[in-house]
């Protein structure tokens, strides 16, 4: 008795266990790029310029003819602490782009597979909080902060869609932080959220700095990379 009592416990157990390999394995469910966290990444700001580079609203103009100038090089460590050019000082006047790169723990680099495929990026988007920005859509004169998630393509070719670019993830971005934030070092964090089903279609180009995130958009975060930004007015 004490046997078939055993086996029966440990049937329901493999039952259990199946039936939650089956559900975690869903269709509905976000793709699971990233398998035992993120090890190290990095964040590089490189700065763009362009006669047709500009801020509107909630977005750039002319980032498609920008060129690129000088870049610096954020390093994190597995805790998302700043190894390197933690304090950042960055042209309140200027745009940046902002490419993210991760890796994971056998040394692979994850955020390509993020963007791979319009499949895989379904369910991630960036975040840069803190800092108590003035967005720029909150002025009258185009002096404010810009956070663009900003992919065009996925890795496989496939173009990036999705109004108001609600189709972006932010491993590829462009930031400004404008003059009226200019003077003052800010303590920042570029998060990259994995988010719930059906959850990213609702994020606008406006909730990127908001600090109820993680209550308003459901999910978990992948990574957070924490770091200072000191933004110099040179004019």
């Amino acid at each position: 008795m004490k046997h078939q009592k055993q086996n029966k416990f440990l049937s329901a157990i493999i039952a259990v266990g199946l039936i939650t390999s089956f559900t975690s394995c869903s269709s509905d469910d976000p793709v699971d790029i990233v398998q035992e966290g993120i090890q190290k990444a990095e964040l590089t700001f490189t700065e763009v310029t362009g006669e047709g580079v500009y801020p509107h609203g909630d977005h750039f103009h002319g980032l498609a003819g920008a060129t690129d100038g000088t870049a610096q090089v954020v390093t994190f460590n597995a805790q998302g602490e700043a190894t390197a050019n933690g304090h950042l000082h960055l042209d309140a006047e200027a745009v940046y782009r902002i490419d993210l790169k991760a890796w994971d723990h056998t040394g692979h680099e994850v955020t390509a597979d993020i963007v791979a495929t319009e499949a895989a990026a379904a369910n991630y988007k960036a975040f840069l909080v803190g800092g108590d920005y003035i967005l720029n859509s909150n002025t009258t004169d185009e002096s404010g902060a810009i956070f663009q998630p900003r992919e065009t393509t996925y890795g496989d070719g496939t173009a990036v869609t999705g109004a108001g670019g609600t189709g972006t993830t932010g491993v590829l971005s462009y930031f400004g932080i404008g003059h009226s934030n200019a003077g003052k070092s800010r303590q920042i964090t570029f998060v990259l959220r994995k988010l719930q089903s059906g959850v990213k279609e609702k994020i606008t180009r406006l909730d990127w700095n908001r600090s109820d995130y993680a209550a308003a958009f459901a999910g978990e975060n992948e990574l957070a990379l924490n770091f200072e930004i000191h933004a110099e007015h040179d004019h």
